[in-house]
């Protein structure tokens, strides 16, 4: 299947040249990992929001976690089908700076965040609901895309066909998730060719916990990866605190 190029084509200066894609490490539990995730060069953490992942964290664990890396990197607040009223207290209590949503929610609610200035990220998957397809329908910063195979919300650790993103019209910037690592993520940026990446147990030791080590190397192998035709537009850009 042919991936469709992102729409913004490279001027003059910029053929030949390789462009960085931006990297979030999700489900931070702990400080130390959240610290050390920022000193490898981590664009953004995520923080998980919903008591049945494994990787949960109580509101005061968050605002720790906040405390410890703001302003360097953006703290994404990750929540699953939470309410409008739920997600913004987490927001003003944790200080996180963007919302990535990754259940059913519907337009309305991304829409009301946005109105209040926040980034908001929202999940969309290739064999789940909502479909890559209905991007349209969402007036979010970004779109995150997985495939929906497993247990819970998030990528499962499966790697999956990540050429099938060409169903997603690359409207606004796709972060690539679920399955990657150290040892899969160059492919899955050839054959996606994401503006971001995210992983979260693909650089663990166990859930939550994660590898200094591996995160280095996911990091770095990310650097590496030359597409002189992609340029991939920025999904965490200056930190931003507060809500208007």
């Amino acid at each position: 299947m042919t991936i469709r190029p992102a729409p913004k084509a490279p001027i003059d200066g910029d053929r030949g040249r390789c462009h960085r894609i931006q990297v979030k490490i999700c489900g931070l539990t702990r400080v130390a990992d959240a610290v050390g995730c920022v000193t490898s060069g981590a664009d953004a953490i995520g923080c998980v929001f919903f008591p049945k992942s494994p990787r949960n964290v109580t509101p005061a664990t968050a605002r720790e976690i906040s405390r410890a890396v703001l302003p360097r990197v953006n703290v994404v607040g990750v929540f699953v089908n939470a309410g409008y009223t739920t997600i913004m207290k987490a927001v003003d209590t944790c200080h996180l700076t963007a919302v990535q949503l990754h259940g059913q929610e519907s337009p309305d609610l991304v829409t009301r965040l946005r109105q209040r200035g926040i980034p908001v990220t929202k999940a969309l998957f290739i064999d789940g609901r909502p479909p890559a397809t209905r991007a349209t329908d969402y007036p979010a910063s970004a779109f995150l895309l997985e495939c929906a195979k497993g247990p819970l919300p998030g990528g499962n650790a499966m790697a999956w066909r990540y050429e099938t993103v060409s169903v997603y019209d690359r409207t606004r910037p796709l972060i690539l998730a679920g399955g990657l690592s150290p040892d899969t993520v160059a492919r899955a940026i050839e054959q996606a060719r994401p503006d971001a990446v995210d992983v979260s147990s693909g650089v663990e030791t166990s859930p939550g916990v994660k590898s200094m080590a591996s995160v280095r190397d996911f990091i770095a192998t990310v650097r590496a990866q030359c597409l002189p035709d992609h340029i991939p537009r920025t999904v965490f850009g200056p930190v931003r605190t507060g809500t208007t």
